[in-house]
Formats: C-alpha cells, sequence, structure tokens
C-alpha cells in the first residue's frame, strides 16, 4: 500500500503540470525584410527604397580631370559594334550616353563598347556577353578602368527598365571619378 501512495501524488502532480503549460505553441518563422531585419508577423517585408547615386568629382591622378563626354548617335552607330543586346550608362533618362556596349546572350565572348574621352573616342571592353554586362561589370579602355556598379532596383516598367547606377572611371595615373547616373539594358 505505501508505493501505491507514493505513485499518486507523482501522477497528480505530472498531470497538474500538463495542464499549466497550455497548448503547444508553434513555431512561426519570421519574415526577412530586403536589408536583413527580421520584419514582425503579420506584416510584409518593405522594399528598401533605391540609393540616389551622387557624382563624385575626380580625385587623386595628376589632377586634371576625368572627363567623359556624351556619345552621339553617329558615335555610336560610327563604332559597328556587334552583339544582339546592348547597355548604355547615361546622367538621366533624356541625357546621351557616356558609355555604351553590345554583347551576346548566353556567351562567353567579351561586351564591346565605346567612351568618349574628352574628344576621343575610345573602345571598350568586358569580360563576359550581355548577361554579365547587364548586372554590372567592370570594362576596360585605354587608360580607363570603368566599374559600373547598380545601386538599386527597376526605375518604371517595360522590357527595358533602368536602373540607378555608378559608374567609377579609375584612370592609370591613380586618379578617379564617380558618374551618377542609370544603366539601361536590353534591345
Amino acid at each position: 500500500m505505501k508505493m501505491r501512495s507514493l505513485l499518486l501524488p507523482a501522477t497528480a502532480l505530472s498531470f497538474a503540470l500538463a495542464a499549466c503549460s497550455g497548448p503547444a505553441e508553434t513555431e512561426k518563422t519570421p519574415t526577412a525584410s530586403y536589408d536583413g531585419d527580421v520584419v514582425p508577423e503579420g506584416r510584409a517585408a518593405e522594399p528598401v527604397p533605391a540609393i540616389k547615386p551622387t557624382d563624385i568629382p575626380t580625385r587623386g591622378g595628376d589632377g586634371s580631370p576625368i572627363e567623359l563626354a556624351a556619345l552621339t548617335e553617329a558615335d555610336v552607330s560610327g563604332a559597328k559594334l556587334k552583339g544582339e543586346l546592348a547597355c548604355s550608362f547615361a546622367a538621366d533618362e533624356a541625357a546621351q550616353p557616356i558609355l555604351h556596349a553590345q554583347g551576346d546572350v548566353a556567351s562567353t565572348e567579351p561586351s564591346r563598347g565605346i567612351v568618349k574621352v574628352g574628344d576621343a573616342i575610345e573602345a571598350a571592353s568586358a569580360n563576359g556577353g550581355f548577361d554579365a554586362m547587364a548586372k554590372g561589370t567592370k570594362f576596360f579602355a585605354k587608360g580607363l578602368e570603368l566599374r559600373v556598379a547598380l545601386v538599386g532596383p527597376a526605375a518604371g516598367g517595360g522590357e527595358s527598365p533602368p536602373r540607378p547606377a555608378t559608374l567609377t572611371a579609375d584612370r592609370a595615373d591613380g586618379a578617379q571619378r564617380v558618374f551618377a547616373g542609370l544603366w539601361r539594358c536590353g534591345p
């Protein structure tokens, strides 16, 4: 009888603890926002606003400015660039591009382009075809390295919406300048 009396309080205690704990909580996975922060339950992640790129004047080198002039339609057609699709960098949607390049889709062949340094048209090339170029890439021209970096989502719709971007020009003498604008790729 003594054994039975010890088991009864222990069993009653187990049931009492189980009843107090309530129903098991279901684990909910938090939703991550675009910047990595956790969004509270019931709210959708809000897109991060595009960063407004800014121009940074030439610094370093021999002190002379890095000048990339706008390309005309005659400059682009005269370059006779080959490639299925093109990308271009311009200060805004209404401006003429300062870099224009073309490449083939799903190709490892280099993309070819042009820039106008002062009054001279210079050839530029980038590794990979159109696909690599569309994501932002590094072009090489005579005495210049030109890096296109995307800084925000596409602005607008359509087949070839522009994306906010920077074009960083590094000159062989150590000078650097950052141009702010839009990178547009497509037909």
